[in-house]
């Protein structure tokens, strides 16, 4: 059997092609290893009508859902190489499984490098995140801290002092902001901190202090960090898309990659706020890219035939 689609990642951006493709009569494979992102947190949030949802919950919903059209299934698979051949994508599993698909759909998010300080994946997902949007709300009114090692500081520091009066930025021993940008922060009531930080302190993922090197501690019970963002994806390919300033796969406002087949969505794009329902809906959008697509194809060849 040749696919008509291969969705490649089990997020939010995958589950909803896969849901708008077989509401679409496509056959469709969705390959999901089960490694997602935001397996850390407990809770997603900013998704009408899912706010507060468990990841997992999330996900099993989806699937449930996916389930009810005959013509899409979900493979339980890491992806090993993606190739090219004859018009076709051969897409070949970890397993050694090949399958032909007309489409493609890359939907494999992004990983987070969290910075190198002792115990920080311990807090992070819990009371240490990336995104003020998702999690801001929880987080409200607290003593706060951006932990950073690039400008993208100045604008992370920005939005959370959106949730709280009481903010410090830790860049944990470098200078990164001009004079101009150190007073506009503390015209802000924004402070910033320098000095190294040797570890974090808290129970059961509850940050309460962040500890220096010299020895000195500071009250902090949450916080944000501008983690460096990576492709998850780890297949092979011959596919030869072109990768935007962020190192995420670049598109049109259709999902489309200029690989002609292959369309992006959702966090690999890593081209805007990572939240679910930003990724969702550009689930949506590929998924109805690839259709419009198959649909023009077959009325083409079927004029060619006249």
């Amino acid at each position: 059997m040749i696919l008509d689609c291969a969705v490649i990642g089990g997020g939010p951006a995958g589950l909803n092609a896969t849901l708008v493709l077989g509401r679409s009569r496509r056959k469709t494979i969705l390959f999901d290893d089960n490694k997602p992102r935001n397996a850390v947190v407990s809770a997603s949030h900013g998704f009408i009508t899912r706010d507060g949802t468990d990841p997992q919950e999330f996900k099993r919903m989806a699937h449930a859902e996916i389930s009810k059209y005959p013509d899409v299934r979900i493979e339980k698979q890491r992806v090993h190489r993606i190739n090219k051949e004859n018009n076709l994508f051969q897409v070949e599993t970890e397993n050694g499984e090949v399958y032909s698909a007309k489409k493609i759909i890359l939907a494999t998010g992004f990983k987070e490098v969290l910075p190198d300080i002792p115990r920080v994946k311990e807090f992070y997902g819990k009371s240490l995140f990336s995104c003020p949007f998702c999690d801001g709300w929880e987080l409200r009114d607290r003593p706060l801290a951006v932990i950073t090692n690039d400008p993208r500081g100045l604008h992370m520091a920005k939005m959370v002092s959106n949730w709280t009066n009481d903010l410090i930025i830790f860049t944990n021993g470098n200078k990164l902001f001009s004079l101009e940008e150190q007073a506009l922060l503390q015209s802000y009531g924004i402070r910033i901190n320098e000095k190294k930080i040797a570890t974090f302190i808290g129970e059961d993922g509850m940050l309460h202090n962040i500890q220096l090197e010299d020895g000195t501690t500071v009250l902090r019970e949450g916080g944000f960090i501008t983690a460096e963002w990576k492709q998850a994806a780890s297949f092979g390919s011959t596919l030869q898309y072109t990768l935007n300033e962020h190192g995420g796969i670049e598109t049109d406002s259709w999902q489309r990659t200029n690989t002609e087949g292959v369309f992006a969505c959702g966090d690999t794009r890593m081209a805007g706020p990572s939240q679910l329902i930003i990724a969702a809906a550009e689930g949506s959008m590929a998924a109805m890219s690839v259709n419009a697509a198959l649909i023009e194809e077959k009325f083409n060849q079927d004029k060619q035939h006249a």
